[in-house]
Parts: structure tokens; sequence; C-alpha cells
């Protein structure tokens, strides 16, 4: 099935939106399953609107996700040559036609059709009119009257549409520059585009854009219309629900194959799965798999996936991944433990890595102040003198490593009679400025003798 070829085709107005994300997902593992190609075209027609500021987000986004391409980015803006050539190929067949109607006429037609109970739609006066050279005008596609356009749609299955209500589409604006329903098709055509995955919103463009196919002498696609995703509330999701931009998911500490996971599971499902990796999508992924009815956006149990993910990962590659978020905290981490070990502490228990960033703060600065509450509860004489007995034990340990780390202290616990948590909520406050943080053994490894001795002699000192 190497003939297969399925495309993305954003345009540049904005950031990549999730939903964009997740369509573009679908055409990228359709692609991957049936060994065909994946294109990627940027549609900026919309010269007003369209901005490289948007044409780099969008690269971005897929480049973080990881869906890569293999043929592209191809730009509308710079075929607009091609558009005219089709135009003129359709006026020259009689299939399109020179519309002269004003703004005002087509006004008053429209108003006209409303109060007699009509579709508003343009009522064909161009269609025999003669030339008139000095005139501006639109083009229109000479669509069909009478009949049905039918497709079988491989997620909403067979639809349906009378010709007679469609209308004379403008494929050419009186600038001479194309329309987005007309340039879509010529893309598709000549690109060779076998299957079309979007957004529902495009159902009602797809029986002119068929009609199009047609009176060019094109194959049609196969088309696929993926229903909208939704916020809580069950309206479409917008900025009101919360971040609806991909990189603004990266910047708020998630990571790639989360949000492909998440992404592809709004809407898709495969029996109960709820977690697959980038080879299982591609082996078990199905468009008919996809369901009718919206998906709405859980950001829980995005943050849940996320944080299996971080469990799962390597701690060499979150500490890579960890570093501009350390830098945003003023934080190098060079100035203290090794990174990867500090990630390993905190893997368990952060579910973004700005948690786990925050988290691993007071591993590098050991000036911090301590909790005033913890202090004032953990941080007493008797709290001190055990404190300087178990820094002393700790600056002759040999080997310095998390099981004599443990031994030390139940050792220390044994000799004076108490129990860990006589001392233990101390220590942590003394090493952490505060009651909550990974294991305390793990935390005096990763800190080292020097350290580890310093802060607690600090909290001793603190107390006196």
């Amino acid at each position: 099935m190497a003939d297969v070829r399925l495309r993305f085709a954003p345009s540049p107005t904005g950031y990549l939106h999730v939903g964009g994300a997740r369509t573009a997902l679908f055409n990228w593992l359709l692609a991957r399953k049936q060994g065909g190609t994946f294109v990627l075209r940027i549609e900026d027609t919309d010269v007003a609107r369209s901005t490289q500021e948007s044409v780099d987000a969008i690269l971005q986004g897929m480049e973080w996700l990881g869906l890569d391409w293999d043929e592209g980015p191809f730009y509308q803006s710079e075929r607009f040559g091609v558009y005219r050539e089709y135009v003129e190929k359709l006026l020259a067949a009689g299939k399109a036609y020179k519309c002269y109607c004003t703004a005002e006429e087509l006004e008053a037609k429209r108003e006209q059709a409303l109060r007699e109970g009509r579709k508003p739609k343009y009522d064909g006066t161009c269609r025999h009119r003669p030339d008139a050279p000095d005139a501006p005008y639109v083009v229109r596609f000479k669509a069909p009257q009478e009949g049905v356009t039918a497709f079988d749609d491989l997620i909403k299955g067979r639809i349906s549409f009378n010709n007679e209500e469609l209308d004379d589409l403008i494929i050419q604006r009186s600038d001479g520059t194309p329309t987005y329903n007309f340039v879509v098709v010529i893309d598709d055509a000549t690109m060779g585009i076998t299957t079309v995955i979007r957004g529902d919103d495009h159902v009602n463009n797809t029986p002119r854009q068929i009609l199009l196919y047609e009176a060019l002498g094109y194959p049609v696609p196969r088309f696929a219309h993926v229903p909208m995703i939704l916020g809580a509330d069950k309206t479409r999701l917008s900025k009101r629900h919360g971040a609806t931009s991909v990189m603004a998911y990266r910047d708020m500490g998630f990571l790639p194959e989360a949000m492909v996971n998440y992404l592809v599971r709004l809407g898709w499902s495969h029996g109960d799965e709820e977690i697959f990796s980038r080879e299982e999508l591609i082996e078990k992924f199905s468009i008919e798999a996809v369901g009718k009815s919206a998906g709405v956006f859980n950001p829980d149990k995005l943050l849940w996936l996320n944080h299996h993910y971080i469990k799962e990962s390597t701690p060499e590659r979150l500490a890579g991944l960890l570093v501009p978020f350390l830098a945003e905290r003023g934080i190098d981490p060079a100035t203290g433990p090794a990174l990867a070990a500090v990630v390993k502490t905190l893997q368990e228990r952060s579910r973004t890595l700005i948690e786990m960033a925050d988290g691993a703060i007071f591993y590098y600065r050991g000036d911090f102040a301590y909790d005033e509450a913890a202090a004032a509860k953990q941080f007493t004489p008797a709290a001190a003198q055990l404190m300087e007995r178990l820094a002393g034990r700790l600056e002759g340990l040999e080997p310095f490593g998390h099981d004599a780390i443990e031994a030390t202290f139940k050792e220390l616990c044994s000799e004076q009679g108490i129990k860990m948590g006589q001392i233990g909520p101390a220590v942590r406050v003394a090493l952490c400025g505060g009651t909550v943080s990974p294991s305390i053994y793990e935390v005096i490894e990763v800190l080292g003798r020097d350290e580890t001795v310093r802060r607690i002699r600090r909290a001793v000192a603190f107390i006196g």
C-alpha cells in the first residue's frame, strides 16, 4: 500500500492547537501503518493573517510530538501560478464562469431569497451573461443543479447532499486570488492525496470539493471527518478551558509521548487499553475505530499519563529535559549534585517537569529559609543534640551509600532509645527546608557527605 498518501494542512494564523495536532497525529499514524507518505502543507493563502511566527510554531509543535513528514512543507503562497492555470482550464471547458455581480446586487439577491423563504444561495445570474472586459469579476464554478453528491465517510458513514442546495462556488476572487475550497482540491489532487482526515467542521465543504475533483478529472480521495474536541462543559475546546496550544503543554512540563498518547485516545480506542507506545499505536490504529461523538478534554487524565511516562523514562533523559526548567528558577545544575541522581529521587512523586524542577531546588540551594511551622515543631534542643551526633557519625561513614546511611540512622535510634520519628523529621527540615521530600536516605546520598553534614550543622546552629 505504498501509494497511500495523507497530509496535514494547517493555516499559519496561530499556534498548533491540540485539535490540529490530533488531526496531524491521525494522518501520521495511518500513513506509517500503511507504509504510505505523510505530506505537510502550509495553507498560507490568507496573507493578512498568516505569519512566519505561526509557521515556526506549527513546525516546532510537529517536531516536539515526533510527527515527522516525508514531503514538504509545501506553501500555498508559492503555488498561485498553479491555481491560476486550473482556473483557466475550468473557464476554457465551460465549467466555470466570470461573475460580474456587485456586492450590492448580491446582498439584494440574498435579502430577497430570505424574504421568499429560499436558501440565500447565488442564483446563477452570470452563468449566461456575456463578458464585460472592463468590469471587475470573480470566477465561479458551474456546479450541477440537479442530482446528489454523496460519499462514504470513513468515520461517519454515508453522507449525501442534494446538488440543488449547493452554490456556484467562487473559486477566484476579484483581486485574482484563489479561494480555500478551490486551492485545497488543486493541492490534494496534484499531490496525489488518497485519504483526507480532517475536522468535521469541513463536512459541508466536502460535496463542493468532490464536484471540483470530478470536473477536473481527478480521482476523489477517501474522506474521514474527525469529531471536534470539547471542554469539560461540553462546549468547543477554547482558551477558557485552559491551554489549547501544544507547545504550552511542553512549557507546562508535559512529555511528548504523554501528549501523543492522550491525543490519540481523544476519540480513538482499542479495547480497554489506555497506554500505548508509539510502535503500538502504529500497529493498532485504524481510522474506522475513531468514534463519531466528540472527545472531551480531561486535564487530569493527561496529568495521569504524564506521571506514568515520567516514572517510565530514564533519569538521564529527564535530566536533559529538566535543565531549562531549572534555568527559569535560576539554578545551574553544574553547581550541585549530578542532575540524573536528583531526578531519580523525584520521578515517583512528579507529575510534570515543573513539579520536578520545584522539587529539585533544595538540592542546589543550601541557604534556604526553613518552613516556620516545621522548624517550630521539629527544631528542639533534643533534636539538636541528636543531629549533632548524627553529623559526627556521617562524617566518618565509609562507604557513603544508601544502605550504610540507613544503618547509621537505625544504630543511632537504637543507642538513644528513640524512634525514627524523633529525629527523621528534624533532619528532613535541616536538609530540605520543609517536611516534604524524597526518602531521607536518598536525599543524603545524593547531597553527599560534606553538604549533608554542613546542612545538619547549620540547623544545629540555628536551633542554638
